[in-house]
């Protein structure tokens, strides 16, 4: 029986590490500080619209912590600018030959992983979750806790990605192997360009409309003319809404909202350090390699850079302010 080792269980391998252990599978959570140490004490505390509920996920610090055998894979949940080194640590304890499976947003962390090791699968995560207590993940999808189609990297499927995302499916998601894993992951990168958005105005911004709207959308054309110099296919805002969005919606639980994107949670648990560079970041970037002004990315990200920085007080900036920064006022 396959083995799953969550690499990172914040609020997205906590997520799928609880579905796929009350699912009935083998898990192992690998967290650090409070976090671990709660969830070693007590168990996990998972609170989904169906109610709440204590779970005694065996968990570890690091990969020197597990107790590695043939058949585990690894799902790397972290967030991107702690990848590298997360890397360096699993091919320490583990070699180069266990599966390692990218549940995370961008697609830098394929590339990372690609470098080390020699299966390689890129997983688009589109669940909502919040973790900002230590030992509490609270899961919102419903009737479905989200999608997580999955592909090798950086095309194609195989026996070991089609029985992982049969096990997902069965837990509580909608996880299909797909030939075009990277295509839908473009799609949800171009979503989650407001996410340093949100750490700049100290909200959520998904689904705003007025000038939030209007500033997201012109991040997200950016983006678009971006992929089409580089001869990047993402899949249309159509398809994507056929193949992920319509299985689940995000409803409230236990009285509590999100808390908005997993950068500002980030932020609201003290972290200096976000993964815009790998959001906003990428577009910047491939509009530097091919040409495409991105002015509106870079001023995000260097921004919700700053802040998070400076502790996530500030000084935060209203839509106005943006609009006069890349005008040069």
């Amino acid at each position: 029986m396959t083995r799953f080792v969550v690499y990172g269980a914040g609020a997205v391998g906590g997520t799928i590490g609880a579905r796929l252990f009350e699912a009935g599978h083998e898990v192992v959570l690998i967290c650090r500080g409070s976090h671990l140490d709660v969830i070693r004490s007590e168990g996990l505390l998972f609170r989904t619209p169906e109610g709440e509920r204590r779970l005694r996920i065996p968990a570890a610090g690091s990969p020197a912590e597990v107790a590695w055998r043939a058949g585990d894979v690894v799902l790397l949940c972290m967030k991107t600018q702690d990848t590298a080194a997360a890397l360096v640590e699993l091919e320490r304890w583990v070699g180069c030959r266990v599966p390692v499976i990218c549940a995370q947003n961008g697609v830098e962390n394929e590339r990372l992983a690609a470098r080390r090791f020699t299966d390689v699968y890129a997983m688009l995560v589109a669940l909502p979750a919040v973790h900002l207590e230590p030992g509490v993940v609270v899961a919102s999808g419903a009737p479905l806790s989200g999608c997580l189609h999955a592909g090798r990297y950086p095309r194609g499927t195989d026996p070991l990605i089609r029985a992982v995302c049969g096990a997902l499916d069965g837990a509580g998601f909608r996880s299909e192997a797909v030939d075009d894993a990277l295509a839908l992951k473009y799609r949800k990168l171009l979503l989650n360009l407001g996410n340093g958005l949100d750490v700049i105005l100290g909200t959520s911004s998904w689904g705003a409309g007025g000038e939030v709207g209007e500033f997201l959308a012109l991040l997200r054309a950016e983006g678009e003319a971006c992929y089409q110099a580089a001869g990047i296919r993402a899949v249309s805002p159509a398809e994507y809404a056929e193949r992920v969005t319509r299985h689940y919606r995000s409803v409230t639980v236990t009285g509590e909202g999100r808390a908005g994107s997993s950068t500002l949670q980030s932020v609201l648990r003290g972290h200096t350090v976000t993964e815009v560079d790998y959001l906003n970041g990428e577009i910047v970037l491939l509009g530097a390699l091919h040409g495409v002004p991105t002015p509106a990315n870079r001023l995000v990200r260097e921004l919700a850079t700053r802040i998070a920085a400076a502790g996530g007080d500030g000084p935060h900036a209203a839509i106005g302010d943006l609009r006069r920064m890349l005008a040069g006022g």
